[in-house]
């Protein structure tokens, strides 16, 4: 019994645990809030796949392409008021497969005058060894 013990612990350090996918998308949208809440749109954005086939929905409209929604991003939320503090909550992520997550859960603003919130669905999809969005419905 000794023996076999060896041969897992030899195993377990061998072969460390990979990350798991949930805990990698987790702490993705956590540097997302992170950096909306600092401000940075430009590291926000590092969440989202940097492509024209990036895909943001609205209760109003469409928006495609990582350049077009971060312009929309920076003309809709010009200074850290307007932004305020970013928290999502109720967070739900289920793995599609290997490469595709969906994610579900609250976001909210909060800032000096108001406390917008809604809802969201985010497909992230790990493209390039890392976990990003590739389509987002938001709605308030």
């Amino acid at each position: 019994m000794f023996k076999n013990g060896w041969i897992v612990l030899l195993l377990i350090w061998t072969f460390p645990a990979a990350a798991v996918p949930t805990d990698e998308i987790a702490a993705m949208l956590s540097r997302q809030a992170v950096a909306w809440n600092r401000g940075d749109l430009d590291a926000y954005m590092q969440g989202y796949w940097k492509s024209d086939k990036l895909r943001f929905a609205t209760t109003k409209q469409f928006r495609n392409g990582w350049v077009e929604i971060l312009a929309a991003y920076k003309k809709n939320y010009p200074d850290q008021a307007t932004m305020g503090q970013l928290k999502f909550s109720n967070v739900d992520i289920k793995l599609l497969s290997n490469y595709a997550a969906l994610v579900v859960g609250r976001w909210q603003l909060i800032r000096a005058k108001d406390k917008p919130n809604g809802v969201f669905t985010l497909l992230v999809e790990k493209i390039d060894d890392k976990w990003v969005i590739t389509h987002d419905h938001s709605s308030d």
